[in-house]
């Protein structure tokens, strides 16, 4: 039987627009406003992803790579909901777990324990999946008492750690994460590896952004590698990781 993909990345472009001497408040508007010599408000948009396409199917352990600035956290934040498109578009089917930005969908005056079940609101996952999976992630993120202090205390390396032990217990066919083993110690990167390995054998569609070569040969089944706004190679992981290392 042909597997359906989960993830359907349609000709999709993302244009960011920056407007140049914009008052960013009522002061700096009044202050134009009134002066002699007004600033031009210049418009300047930046094509960060240009018709990119590629389809991820259940059970493949896909790492992006390529350079910083190529689109590679975009096209997740696009994949996950939190940007939209231009052009193109983008079809999900099953619930995503994404480990994205340091910090997102917590509240930095809530506690950890009391994040754990705000983020799994925000990714629609209900209260009776958080009970079931609760003292598993508080264990597996060995953040001990610091689980009760507000979040706003905690250093990156704590933040990924809570972060990923969220997502990676929700049981979504889906996962994302965007760099996250290049913050926190050796151990929990390790630590983290040695999980994403063990959801992937369990079927789940798996997506890392890393810059590590060597990630995407030991774990992945396929890489994608963006350069200028597009995707430039999708195949096996291991000529991915080499055509990184020796061309990028």
């Amino acid at each position: 039987m042909k597997l359906e993909p989960v993830i359907e990345v349609q000709n999709v472009t993302k244009r960011f627009v920056h407007w140049q001497n914009k008052p960013r408040d009522i002061k700096k508007l009044l202050t134009q406003f009134f002066s002699k010599n007004k600033l031009k408000v210049v418009k300047h948009e930046q094509v960060v992803l240009e018709d990119v396409s590629f389809n991820i199917y259940p059970g493949e352990f896909v790492g992006i790579m390529g350079r910083n600035g190529v689109g590679k956290s975009t096209i997740l934040k696009i994949i996950s909901g939190i940007y939209t498109p231009n052009e193109g578009e983008v079809l999900i089917k099953g619930k995503i777990a994404p480990v994205l930005e340091l910090g997102a969908g917590f509240s930095e005056e809530l506690s950890g324990y009391e994040n754990i079940f705000l983020n799994a609101a925000i990714l629609n996952f209900g209260k009776k999946r958080i009970d079931d999976v609760l003292d598993s992630i508080i264990e597996f993120s060995e953040l001990g008492e610091h689980i009760y202090s507000p979040v706003r205390n905690y250093s990156s390396g704590m933040l990924v750690r809570l972060a990923f032990s969220i997502a990676c217990h929700l049981d979504a066919p889906i996962l994302l994460f965007d760099e996250i083993l290049a913050v926190g110690d050796l151990g929990f990167q390790k630590k983290c590896l040695n999980k994403i390995n063990e959801l992937y054998s369990t079927g789940k569609a798996i997506v890392l952004v890393t810059h590590s070569p060597e990630q995407v040969k030991q774990f992945c089944s396929r890489c994608l590698l963006f350069e200028n706004k597009k995707l430039v190679f999708d195949g096996d992981a291991v000529e991915g990781a080499r055509l990184y290392e020796n061309e990028f």
